[in-house]
């Protein structure tokens, strides 16, 4: 790739010859035109346990299936906007999940 020698545009090939798109310079000379790109290689992404992705805060909690009482606890938006939001607790234990919608 070659540039302009007056303003330092790229030149680009004209009806018979290379030229600047700007001033009106050409050239008769061949252009090589040379691209290259640098590539890094891609980091291995980690895979993630089930056990490793609990990031939820404990609360106390009484489990209807094994009696334990810590749960995870989370909530989410599953009826309309102006209703409560679902709270779901997950069981530290078994990971028995029941929801709350008070």
């Amino acid at each position: 790739m070659q540039f302009c020698p007056k303003c330092g545009a790229i030149l680009i090939m004209k009806v018979k010859n290379y030229g600047c798109p700007r001033c009106n310079y050409s050239t008769k000379e061949k252009i090589k035109l040379i691209s290259s790109e640098k590539t890094e290689e891609k980091k291995e992404i980690p895979v993630i346990k089930e056990k490793d992705s609990e990031i939820y805060p404990i609360v106390d909690s009484d489990c209807q299936k094994c009696g334990n009482t810590k749960a995870y606890f989370w909530t989410v938006q599953t009826r309309a906007s102006d209703e409560a939001e679902t709270k779901f607790f997950k069981c530290t234990k078994c990971s028995h999940i029941r929801r709350d919608y008070r």
